[in-house]
């Protein structure tokens, strides 16, 4: 992040003062949330995702992976305590998006009948799950910096509950560093800028990251698989800026300044730029359906 990337976009750096949140938001909703895409496709489609799923997403954000559940026929809940900027885009997103007799007010944090937005922790959802969730999401990629997986352990700790037994919780993550090129720009960009580390900068995701959540949550593994989600980019200004949007690179921009990191991930990334122009990363990302004992 992504993608979550993701903060991804896709993990959650460390919030930087010269960092322009709505401007960053913004970018991550028109830019870098679509790369995902795939991952969610692939996910919604192994769980069957339709009108009898009630589904719970965690780090909901810009809310595109609520719109594509939705557009299946599923109630959607999104709950995000840490983007109110991105869950701002949420709203707009949804709410337009469903039937006029299906739709809150613009103001509230319910976007329609059954679609829900809360800014807050997964516990301020617990109401609109009250038959239980049948499938709960935290579809923001982890394994991009130290103790983004160790952070997801209070949020399942608080979600879980709220799930029926046998739910599915669906858990993301970086693929091995060798299949994803962005690694390369993420370990050249973040690390030159970044303070020492185990302060906030890249890390190589581990194999066995998504399953150690799960099983410190008292999940019980039932499955994983492995997405193609290539980045692909209209030019460098358009890369530089999705990346950006991750979140991945706010603890370098608060160690150095932003056009010292922006220079730096510029260069990074000429080694996928395209004769046209265009730029163009190769990933890999996984994910793992572990179940409500």
């Amino acid at each position: 992040m992504t993608p979550t990337l993701v903060r991804q976009h896709v993990s959650r750096a460390v919030p930087a003062p010269r960092v322009d949140r709505s401007a960053r938001a913004r970018d991550w909703c028109e830019i870098q949330e679509r790369m995902l895409v795939p991952l969610y496709e692939t996910v919604y489609d192994r769980l069957d995702v339709g009108p009898a799923t009630r589904l719970l997403g965690l780090r909901c954000g810009a809310g595109l992976a609520l719109l594509m559940a939705a557009s299946r026929g599923a109630a959607v809940t999104g709950a995000d305590a840490g983007a109110p900027e991105r869950l701002a885009l949420a709203r707009e997103r949804l709410l337009p998006a469903l039937p006029p007799g299906r739709r809150g007010g613009p103001s509230g944090t319910r976007a329609g009948a059954d679609a829900r937005l809360f800014d807050g922790p997964p516990g301020d959802a617990a109401g609109a799950g009250s038959a239980g969730y049948t499938v709960v999401t935290v579809l923001e990629p982890i394994g991009g910096l130290p103790g983004d997986a160790e952070g997801l352990d209070d949020l399942l700790a608080a979600a879980v509950p709220l799930a029926g037994r046998g739910a599915a919780v669906v858990l993301a993550g970086w693929g091995p560093p060798e299949r994803c090129a962005t690694a390369s720009v993420l370990r050249a960009a973040a690390g030159p800028a970044g303070p020492p580390p185990g302060t906030g900068r890249w890390r190589p995701a581990r194999r066995d990251d998504l399953e150690e959540v799960a099983q410190r949550s008292g999940l019980r593994p039932d499955g994983s698989g492995r997405v193609a989600c290539p980045f692909g980019y209209a030019d460098l200004d358009s890369a530089v800026r999705g990346l950006l949007s991750t979140g991945l690179f706010d603890t370098a921009v608060a160690a150095t300044d932003a056009r010292q990191v922006d220079k730096e991930l510029t260069e990074a990334l000429h080694p996928y730029r395209r004769p046209d122009g265009t730029v163009w990363m190769p990933n890999v990302f996984r994910y793992l359906v572990a179940r409500v004992p």
